[in-house]
Parts: C-alpha cells; structure tokens; sequence
C-alpha cells in the first residue's frame, strides 16, 4: 500500500498553515493520516483551541473511511442520518462528517488523508486543498 512519507505530510501541513496564513483566517490545525488512518503528521497553530487534533483527524479519518472527502460525509449526514449515526456508532465516534477532510491521491490512488480544523468548513477545506497540491499530490474533498 502505498502512502505519504512523513517529509511530504509534514510540506503538506506548512503548505496548509502557510494558505490559513495568507487568508487571514483563525489559527488552524492539520493532521495527515495514511490510508489506514493512522498519523503520520499533525501541527497545531499557535493560539488553536483544544481538541483540535480530535476534529482534525476525524475528518480525514472519516474521508478514509468512506473512500470520499468529508464533503460528502456531510451531504450523506443531511440526506442519511440512520447511516452517518451506524457509521459513527461502527468507528467508535471517531467520524467528524464535515467539510475539511480531504483525501491525497497520486495516480488516482487514495494515499491518506488530511484533516483541517480551526476556521468554518469551507476554509478548512480550501487550505487542506491547497496544502495537498502545493506538495505535488491530488485533492479530492469529496
């Protein structure tokens, strides 16, 4: 299985501060998960609130888990409710299914995932796309 080296997550996570940075958005937290859902990288921004590393990577894990960015986890959670609370209940509550989880691809192939927390879903999203190109890879937010 092909993954993220952990120079690359960590090009993509000070490609995501640096997009935070530039807009002028509140302070942000990135995590990058491989595609098992496990951590490679995580930073949090100076002056980020708690729990940020739980948000952040619920939404990657979450892309992972479903094969879609969490875009598509939130739209599943207006329409599907039953199925975004099983899919909860079935990760142990580790799902956070709003925008700002963004699958990494190269090739079309899903390599991991990143999270982003800090600002409203959108902007999450924009800076985890950003983060994810700037660093050479496929963003798919879902």
């Amino acid at each position: 299985m092909s993954t993220i080296p952990l120079a690359e997550a960590n090009r993509i996570i000070e490609a995501t501060l640096a997009k935070g940075r530039e807009m002028g958005i509140k302070p942000l937290s990135a995590a990058v998960l491989d595609p098992g859902g496990h951590l490679i990288a995580f930073q949090r921004s100076d002056n980020s609130s708690f729990l940020r590393f739980e948000i952040a990577a619920g939404k990657a894990y979450g892309a992972l888990a479903v094969g879609a960015g969490s875009r598509w986890l939130n739209a599943q959670a207006e329409t599907r409710p039953h199925f975004l609370e099983g899919l909860s209940n079935v990760s142990g509550g580790k799902i956070v299914a709003v925008p700002g989880g963004v699958l990494v691809k190269r090739d079309g192939m899903i390599i991991g995932a990143v999270g982003v927390t800090g600002d409203t879903s959108d902007n999450d999203e924009a800076c985890a796309v950003a983060g994810i190109e700037a660093a050479g890879f496929e963003a798919d937010p879902g």
